[in-house]
């Protein structure tokens, strides 16, 4: 039972049917304390810990990174909303 636990969550959040106010949202956490996110709406690496607060620095300065997490609005979140959110509306 004694180690580390590290782990990643993507997220998408939104409320309107267009889609329109999508952001995505991803987080990485290492033994239950969130220490580095990024928001699609802030458009950079935001870091809570000491830990965070270097890996964002360097994440930042590479542009290739930014874009890339930038794209996943559409890429990961409007993609999968677009296949998933018809059967889930369907429900209600």
């Amino acid at each position: 039972a004694d180690g580390y636990y590290e782990y990643m969550t993507n997220e998408c959040v939104y409320s309107t049917s267009d889609y329109s106010d999508m952001v995505y949202l991803l987080s990485l956490s290492f033994n239950k304390d969130v220490f580095l996110q990024f928001n699609s709406t802030v458009g950079k690496f935001v870091g809570l810990t000491e830990l965070g607060v270097m890996n964002a620095e360097r994440l930042n300065k590479d542009q290739a990174i930014i874009q890339q997490s930038k794209a996943e609005v559409d890429r990961f979140c409007r993609h999968n909303a677009q296949i998933w959110d018809p059967s889930v509306r369907d429900k209600a």
